[in-house]
């Protein structure tokens, strides 16, 4: 019935040809390609009489990193093939792989006919390794019962996948699930090792283990340990995926070695959790490094079956690899060895010593690994040569011959795997995803060449030459904050499920889920360079239209309050004394205490410095304390980039009828304007917990957040905050420009 779906229109302004009902209705030369496509896959095997042993644990990581020549051969082979991509630009080469990619629509169809959950690339992927491999143990089968732990697995699509097959496939069992990644919302996390899309993530919290220290970094001794503890209601643990990588863009040629130190994490952490019998599914890329040729050996020894997957799904012209193992066996035999490998657990013990000394590799484990990495090497080559000729020629027969690929290969995609339309009653979010959810990751554009080379330039170069530098400049056409108002009360909100998030200490503010990602990197950058603006040069900037009308703050902005005609007082929280003195027009206006900020608006952000948060929260809840019902209230802010500031905003969203903003050049960059206040006495209650247990935090911990992350991305708060923190980091970017750039 689904195959018959594919009548469905896929084209984009053209009409093209209905496809044949079945993969067996195209002719047997492209029907044989698109089965070599799904036969990617190859076993290591010890051979007849032989037997694979661990090395003892007294020899494991004690010997310098070492080399395997053939295998080398095969890294210097590669890396020239793709050294003939570098003057490629990225954008428009993506563009044309994507079209000759033979799996290249399979996602989208199965988007159009399964009603797939969080149906990604990645979706596609793990539904094709659980459709080619049994992963699911006879032992979890006959208790009713399968446990899964789900390794760097942001978004989230491995789960969604492995959901949609328990659901479709009839196999009565109760699935529990644990899920790790970086986390999205640590502000300390770069976004270049963190993925954004959270719609899934957002739905399911609890589910999800971020550590101690809240970032949700799997590399972590103390994690490691942590979540163990985190998984003991599980009586067993049937399957351990682990999907991790590093943005390795600057460095292509030595993805492998970038990768491994994860990589040995992600193992050390399966063999820790898994039952005997369970699989373990682990994403790799080229073999051809010490780091790679041990894990799979320790593998090899640990699990009946392993075998080195590519799936179709995959793009071939990339080194991605799955490692899929089946059939654990007994932690008992591993012991003495594993427990070194967890003292020795971390991001760097890879990088510096070998896991096995070359001399305990079996030779002909090698000559195995050796034939397994020459089948993928070739693989990936032919792919990139192709793609390469096709970029520079493509006849009318090519093209539709490939199109009949594609279409033939989605068919025989869902004819395979018996993929069934799955209701969203049965998803794993049931209610569906979030609609704030965050799917922007980084783009790469221009040639790897090009890329490496504005990698050099001062960071004012980039930005007065990328695409950021017209959206600075347009707040100097309009008043910044007079369109965005968050309107309330809040009316649904559960105060109780409110709880004060303890963790790690913010270094610096990384990263945040309420801004343009590109402009936070780019504001980090120009700090990190230190090339902050002092008072006398701030003096020497030419004023511009949009920084001139905001000179007479704060005494605009009050002003503005004290002629608004329902507001009977206003309480303006105040970190310099001289603004009582202000020439105002009205005598509504009460100065309380507030926090104190530079006297120029470029600085590090301070909105995750601990002082500064308690000192903000402390004048807010001494406000709110002695507010009169339908009073206004003036609250300045350095940003709320934070998951702290955003919860503050939050708690007065629930205590006032509208809430703008107004930005500034000198003092405070923005003030909250408050509007019409009504009493809600547990917001102060909650206020004052907060504040007593900031008190009594230990050093290097800090509280990150006291409303929950479902409340903070819901309804129109996220997207004030983001209006409210891109006026502020325009602002600070073009302050930071040299005064020729920024007239």
């Amino acid at each position: 019935m689904l195959l018959q779906d594919l009548r469905m229109s896929r084209g984009r302004g053209t009409k093209k040809r209905q496809p044949p009902d079945t993969p067996e209705s195209h002719d047997e030369g492209i029907l044989d390609e698109v089965k070599q496509l799904f036969s990617k896959v190859r076993e290591y095997s010890a051979p007849p009489g032989c037997e694979w042993c661990l090395p003892d644990h007294s020899v494991a990581l004690c010997d310098q990193p070492w080399s395997h020549p053939p295998l080398q051969a095969l890294k210097n082979s590669l890396n020239e093939v793709k050294d003939r991509l570098s003057d490629k630009d990225l954008s428009v080469w993506h563009q044309h792989t994507c079209s000759t990619n033979r799996a290249g629509i399979i996602t989208s169809h199965l988007r159009e006919t399964t009603n797939a959950e969080l149906c990604t690339q990645a979706w596609a992927k793990f539904y094709e390794i659980q459709g080619t491999f049994k992963l699911l143990s006879e032992t979890a089968l006959q208790n009713g019962e399968f446990n899964s732990v789900h390794l760097c697995e942001a978004p989230g699509a491995f789960i969604s996948a492995l959901n949609h097959f328990l659901q479709t496939s009839r196999l009565y069992c109760d699935w529990t699930w644990v899920a790790n990644t970086l986390n999205p919302y640590h502000e300390a996390n770069a976004r270049s090792c963190t993925i954004a899309d959270d719609r899934l993530i957002a739905h399911t919290l609890p589910w999800w283990f971020f550590g101690s220290d809240n970032t949700g970094d799997i590399m972590l001794q103390k994690h490691l340990l942590e979540l163990q503890v985190f998984v003991s209601n599980m009586r067993r643990v049937d399957l351990v995926t682990a999907d991790g990588s590093f943005d390795c863009q600057g460095d292509p040629g030595e993805q492998e070695s970038l990768v491994a130190p994860l990589q040995y994490c992600e193992t050390v952490c399966a063999l820790l959790l898994l039952a005997p019998g369970g699989s373990f599914v682990l994403k790799m890329f080229t073999l051809f490094e010490h780091s790679s040729i041990c894990l799979l050996y320790l593998l090899a020894c640990c699990f009946r079956s392993v075998n080195v997957f590519k799936p179709a799904t995959s793009k071939s012209g990339n080194s991605e690899v799955y490692v899929v193992c089946l059939d654990f066996q007994s932690k008992d035999h591993i012991r003495p060895l594993l427990s070194k490998l967890i003292r020795s657990y971390g991001p760097d013990i890879i990088s510096t010593a070998a896991l096995f000394p070359k001399s305990c590799i079996p030779s002909s484990f090698l000559r195995q690994h050796e034939e397994i990495c020459a089948f993928f090497h070739e693989l990936q080559i032919n792919t990139i040569q192709e793609n390469l000729h096709l970029f520079s020629s493509m006849t009318a027969e090519q093209r539709k011959r490939l199109d009949q690929l594609r279409e033939c290969a989605a068919q025989f995609y869902v004819q395979r795997f018996q993929v069934q339309s799955l209701s969203r009653k049965r998803w794993v979010c049931r209610g569906g995803l979030l609609a704030w959810g965050k799917q922007c990751q980084r783009k790469q554009m221009g040639s790897f060449n090009q890329r490496k080379e504005m990698q050099f330039k001062e960071w004012r170069q980039r930005l007065a030459h990328g695409p950021y530098r017209a959206w600075i400049e347009e707040h100097f056409q309009c008043e910044e904050g007079h369109h965005f108002v968050l309107t309330g009360p809040v009316a649904e909100c559960d105060l109780n499920a409110w709880f004060s998030h303890i963790g790690a200490a913010l270094p610096k503010v990384r990263s945040s889920a309420f801004c343009d990602p590109e402009l936070l990197d780019l504001l980090n950058e120009a700090l990190d360079e230190r090339t902050l603006v002092t008072k006398e040069q701030a003096k020497n900037t030419p004023e511009c239209r949009s920084c001139s009308v905001g000179t007479s703050y704060p005494a605009s902005i009050l002003n503005e309050f004290c002629s608004i005609p329902d507001v009977a007082s206003c309480v303006v929280l105040v970190g310099n004394p001289s603004w009582q003195d202000l020439p105002l027009s009205g005598t509504k206006l009460q100065f309380c205490p507030g926090p104190s900020y530079p006297e120029t608006c470029v600085s590090t952000l301070h909105d995750g410095d601990p002082l500064h948060q308690h000192k903000l929260l402390s004048s807010v809840s001494a406000a709110l304390c002695g507010l009169s019902e339908g009073s206004a209230l003036v609250v300045p802010l350095c940003s709320a980039l934070t998951r702290f500031t955003a919860s503050l905003v939050l708690a007065l969203h629930l205590c006032f009828h509208s809430i703008g903003f107004r930005r500034s050049v000198c003092g405070p960059p923005v003030v909250l304007l408050c509007v019409g206040f009504s009493s809600v006495p547990q917001i102060n209650t909650i206020l004052q917990e907060v504040l007593d247990r900031m008190r009594t935090l230990e050093p290097g911990r800090q509280l990150l957040q006291f409303a929950p992350m479902e409340e903070l991305i819901r309804g129109s708060l996220p997207h004030f905050l983001t209006n409210l923190n891109n006026t502020v980091l325009r602002q600070q970017l073009h302050l930071l420009l040299p005064p020729e750039q920024n007239r």
